[in-house]
């Protein structure tokens, strides 16, 4: 029997912590070479872009792949789980789920590659959306954080959402001024946007710090300026094949003669221990573009818990 989990189902039966653990597991696998993942592929048709991605998760029990369309203003995302005996066990609605394992990549990431610290953390937000908000719970859950300030264009939104994330995480959440006042001395930077051109300052980021760029997969976008990749100590991308293809950011410092691939690193390589931190920390640039792989630990840890809740629609199918 195949389960269909639709956004309410999803919803009530993901949890973040868990959704950390299983992207670090497999992340982990990733590096070890016992999973595998594909970069996302897209085909275009009159007003309409369709987007797949896929990957296998031996620890997870799973393999499948990640669909979505985006039309008219209107994304739709659906994760198809397979066992490993090949059998459908799942269709996933998985616009909350991506949000969720997104986050958690950055949590995942953040906790491999700060510094270890016993003091209370500064995390800048550049961005006020929903993808924000699970950078934020995320984020909370791995470290130990003094002040969130968040920024974003309209005044009213960045306002809502510190109001907003102060409650739900019971944390100190500032709406800052500016993209400035936001970035300056921050420990942890997080770019979270739709931007096509940087959204801050290179000059603006202390030593040592972390730096996320988690907002674009495009190669003709940029959140993060060509400065901030050169002055960078360390660069971790989440996989090499889909960062050549998509990281807007990094490319354009290829391009330029700023940086070479062979500077940069893979997260799964960090997770299995294949990375040593510098002796003097410097800034970390961390660019997240997105993995199948994530989509089904995430899946991996929701479906058992909409199985025990009795959630979703059994069917039928081959």
């Amino acid at each position: 029997m195949t389960r269909i989990l639709r956004e309410a189902d999803v919803e009530r039966a993901i949890d973040m912590d868990a959704v950390i653990g299983a992207v670090a597991a497999a992340m982990r696998e990733l590096g070890e070479g016992k999973a595998q993942n594909e970069p996302r592929r897209r085909a275009f048709a009159p007003g309409t872009l369709l987007n797949v991605m896929f990957a296998t998760y031996p620890g997870g029990g799973c393999m499948g792949l990640k669909a979505y369309t985006v039309a008219a203003g209107q994304v739709r995302f659906l994760v198809t789980m397979f066992g490993l005996d090949g059998a459908l066990r799942a269709l996933i609605e998985a616009d909350l789920m991506g949000a969720y394992r997104t986050g958690a990549a950055s949590a995942v990431a953040a906790r491999a590659l700060l510094p270890a610290s016993g003091s209370s953390l500064t995390v800048a937000l550049i961005g006020s959306g929903n993808q924000a908000r699970t950078q934020a719970l995320a984020l909370s859950r791995v470290l130990s954080i003094g002040e969130m300030r968040v920024f974003s264009r309209e005044e009213k939104r960045r306002e809502a959402f510190a109001s907003e994330q102060s409650a739900a995480l019971g944390l100190r959440v500032v709406a800052a001024s500016s993209a400035e006042a936001a970035v300056r001395e921050a420990d942890v930077v997080v770019t979270i946007t739709t931007s096509t051109e940087p959204v801050l300052s290179a000059d603006w980021v202390k030593v040592p710090s972390l730096v996320i760029g988690a907002g674009s997969n495009f190669p003709n976008r940029t959140e993060l300026p060509a400065d901030l990749v050169t002055r960078a100590q360390t660069v971790v991308v989440d996989q090499l094949a889909v960062a050549r293809l998509e990281s807007g950011d990094l490319i354009q410092a290829v391009g330029s003669g700023a940086l070479a691939w062979e500077r940069v690193t893979e997260l799964g390589t960090v997770m299995a221990g294949g990375w040593k931190a510098p002796a003097e920390p410097g800034i970390t640039l961390f660019e997240s573009h997105g993995l199948a792989l994530w989509d089904l630990a995430a899946a991996s840890v929701v479906l058992p818990k909409a199985i025990e809740q009795g959630l979703g629609e059994e069917v039928e199918l081959f």
